[in-house]
C-alpha cells in the first residue's frame, strides 16, 4: 500500500491529498529518511511524520486491506513517540 493511502486509511492523516502534500513537503520519514508518497509500506516499518505542533512516530504493525474503521486503527500503526513543541 503506499505511504499517502495508509496515513490516510490508518487516520494518521485526515485526508489522502494532505497526505501526499507532507510527503511532497519532506514532512515523511521512514527509518530516518525522507519518504515519497508512492513509497510501499511494509510492516515494522518506523514512520516519523511532522506536524505543525509535534513530531510522532509510529511503528507499522500491518497493511489494511480496504477501509479501516476507527476502533481497527490500532491494529495497523502504533504511536511510539511523541514529541511537542513549544511556541515562544
Amino acid at each position: 500500500m503506499r505511504l499517502d493511502q495508509f496515513l490516510q486509511k490508518t487516520g494518521i492523516v485526515k485526508r489522502r491529498s494532505l497526505a501526499k502534500e507532507i510527503c511532497d513537503r519532506g514532512l515523511v520519514e521512514i527509518g530516518g529518511r525522507r519518504a515519497k508518497a508512492a513509497h510501499e509500506v511494509t510492516p515494522k516499518e518506523i514512520l516519523t511524520v511532522k506536524f505543525h505542533d509535534r513530531r510522532c512516530t509510529y511503528t507499522v504493525l500491518g497493511i489494511p486491506q480496504g477501509n479501516v474503521k476507527k476502533e481497527d486503527r490500532v491494529e495497523y500503526a502504533q504511536l511510539t513517540n511523541e514529541e511537542r513543541f513549544h511556541e515562544e
